[in-house]
């Protein structure tokens, strides 16, 4: 496998200019020539199909939603970071790029991570121009608030509903070019392969997921735009339907996965109330601006929380941080709650829990102040647990949220398959080993509206592609590849259903590869996960048929794919023998307890080929050099 991140020379701060300046470009005739395939249409996806379209590509864009409004972009609730430096407290381009290098610990691509601080205050004036209602303040300023990691207020915010603002702007620029006939949009599809026809990327095979039709769709380039795994944790604050199959089929057509074992364990989410759960509820991180996080003193406290005094109250992250206080990074805050509840100290039913008090806000500032900043989040909490947050403390917990690991690409967006461009959360590129809270929508955007816009052009600048139709040899295999794997679900008619086999895998996975891993622990469950892996081929019960609406069919194809994924994240996290950002291993720690990193051996990045064998991938390695900052240990003390 070829790993060539094509980083452009020149000054850091000047190479994205350098290259738009002299990309080589297509011209407006060429471009009708040319088909483009989107795969997902969140906002990395809704807004490079709808750029794309209006350049005139021909686009075809894929969901698996009955409407593209549907995509899970709609739950980043909090914000999106930019550099606008509205508050005039100090903030730039480089800050918000150093912010962000650091946040992932120094393990995300230097180049590729300033190009998205520098091109978001672009994506403020696209979202104004389309419409997305910002909150302002009395003047008609837009406002921000401070979001974890940042010593700034940079985040842009539409109270608690911000990515389901940002995604409806996507989504009307999508459908303005569906009405323009330049984007041909195809719901309920989902990706079961990818089309790799003399080693390029040039197509897709789909399954209707209404009339179970198998089909396949051509172009001359494919974009990725998926999302994430956290999926793989069976409890997670991902919608259902959120899935890995569309990256993971690239994977074994050859496509590069990188660093699969940084994931992100966000930690402002509804604790788990019982077994009987499939998912689990993201309060915005927005709300620990206001909020402050604090557990009893004394360990087995089942005291009210307001019957614990302030004497016997520890606010641990304002006490443990305080320069970042109850707005440290996700990684930090996260590990900082499940070590207090590991020493008895958790609230709740469960005990695994810890307060996220609003008391001391609301008498500053008032309960209309709290009201018009959060009402949505708090209406939220209170539906699903019943408890009024003006009243009493939020009750949260850590729970697997975002994934910073993806297939890899170059500064172009470039898989190492020629032809398939990822984007946004799908990729692994900008956050390194811990994405910052209001990153999430600021990747998908940039990604979608400002960079493939130019480099899918690039790639298809000047090329003669070779036509490829349903009669192409790749495609058949493809599709038989496709018509084969769901043969052989349906046919097991075993005894166990595909969701108890999820729930047993999500619940290795986050004992033994979630907040913390060790050694010993990773090697049992990579060991667990063979044999449960032999048994979902052997005993799954997969019912009805491939020609209708089969949702346990399509479950069945995800749990498959999640297998395989589950195993190559611990072998990766077996394999990086360090800790940091959200990869921890307890062996690899500070006598403070904080992650320990190992700069000499894997200041890089791992990138797995698939090679046929799941148990028996191969490792390459990206070296990450830092030309402008200094690896540090990080501090938010």
């Amino acid at each position: 496998m070829k790993l060539d991140a094509r980083i452009p020379s020149g000054p850091l701060a000047d190479k994205w200019t350098d290259l738009s300046n002299h990309i080589k470009l297509v011209s407006p005739a060429n471009k009708r020539k040319h088909t483009i395939i989107v795969v997902g249409t969140g906002l990395a996806g809704g807004a490079a199909a709808a750029s794309l379209g209006e350049l005139g590509y021909n686009v075809k864009a894929f969901c698996y939603q009955d409407s593209s409004r549907r995509a899970h972009s709609i739950a980043a609730q909090g914000g999106i970071n930019a550099a606008k430096n509205y508050q005039n407290d100090g903030d730039t381009t480089y800050r918000l790029f150093y912010d962000t290098i650091k946040g992932g610990d120094f393990r995300g691509r230097e180049a590729n991570t300033y190009r998205l601080a520098e091109l978001s205050m672009a994506i403020i004036d696209q979202a104004v121009a389309q419409g997305v209602p910002f909150a302002r303040e009395y003047s008609g300023y837009l406002a921000n608030r401070s979001f974890g990691g940042a010593q700034v207020s940079r985040t842009f915010y539409a109270r608690g509903q911000t990515g389901q603002q940002l995604l409806l702007g996507a989504y009307s620029s999508l459908m303005a070019q569906v009405a323009a006939g330049t984007v041909d949009l195809h719901p309920r599809s989902e990706m079961l392969d990818l089309i790799v026809a003399d080693g390029e990327a040039r197509g897709i095979v789909v399954r209707d997921m209404v009339t179970g039709d198998i089909q396949s769709h051509v172009g001359d380039a494919v974009l990725l735009c998926t999302g994430g795994y956290s999926n793989v944790f069976f409890l997670s604050t991902n919608a259902k339907g959120c899935n890995a199959t569309a990256a993971w089929r690239a994977h074994r057509r050859g496509a590069g996965f990188a660093n699969p074992c940084y994931t992100q364990i966000h930690p402002t989410c509804i604790p788990q109330s019982g077994d009987y759960q499939s998912k689990l509820t993201l309060m915005s991180e927005s709300l620990r601006n206001d909020g402050r996080v604090w557990v009893p003193v004394k360990a087995g406290d089942d005291r009210a929380a307001s019957q614990i005094p302030e004497s016997e109250r520890d606010y641990y992250l304002e006490r443990l941080y305080p320069a970042y206080g109850n707005l440290a990074p996700r990684d930090i805050s996260s590990r900082a709650a499940k070590r207090a509840c590991d020493e008895g100290r958790g609230v709740g039913p469960t005990k695994r829990g810890v307060y996220l008090d609003f008391a001391d806000a609301i008498e500053r500032l008032g309960v209309d102040v709290i009201r018009d900043r959060y009402g949505n989040l708090f209406e939220m909490y209170e539906k699903i647990t019943g408890e009024n947050p003006y009243e009493v403390p939020m009750r949260i917990y850590p729970a697997p949220h975002y994934t910073m690991g993806g297939l890899w690409v170059d500064y172009y967006l470039m898989s190492n398959i020629p032809g398939l461009f990822v984007l946004g959360e799908a990729n692994f590129s900008d956050h390194g080993a811990n994405r910052l809270g209001a990153s999430a929508l600021m990747q998908g955007l940039a990604d979608g509206y400002f960079v493939a816009p130019y480099t899918v052009g690039e790639y298809l600048a000047g090329r003669q592609f070779e036509a490829v139709d349903s009669r192409h040899p790749s495609v058949r295999e493809a599709i038989s590849n496709v018509q084969r794997i769901e043969e052989q679900l349906l046919s097991i008619n075993g005894s166990r259903t595909v969701d108890s086999m999820h729930r047993e895998l999500g619940m290795l996975m986050l004992d033994k590869c979630g907040m913390s891993r060790t050694r010993e622990g990773l090697e049992e469950a990579i060991g667990i996960i063979r044999a449960l892996r032999e048994e979902y081929w052997t005993n799954i019960r997969v019912p009805g048929d491939e020609d209708e609406v089969n949702q346990e069919l399509e479950k069945a194809g995800r749990v498959a794919d999640y297998f395989e994924l589950a195993e190559l994240m611990c072998i990766d996290a077996l394999r990086r023998e360090e800790s940091c950002g959200g990869h921890f291993r307890e062996e690899y720690q500070t006598a403070e307890g904080e992650a320990l990193r190992n700069d000499e051996e894997f200041c890089n990045v791992a990138v797995w080929e698939h090679t046929g064998n799941p148990s028996q991938p191969r490792r390459h390695v990206e070296p990450l050099d830092f030309e402008t900052v200094e690896p540090a240990t990080r501090s938010y003390k």
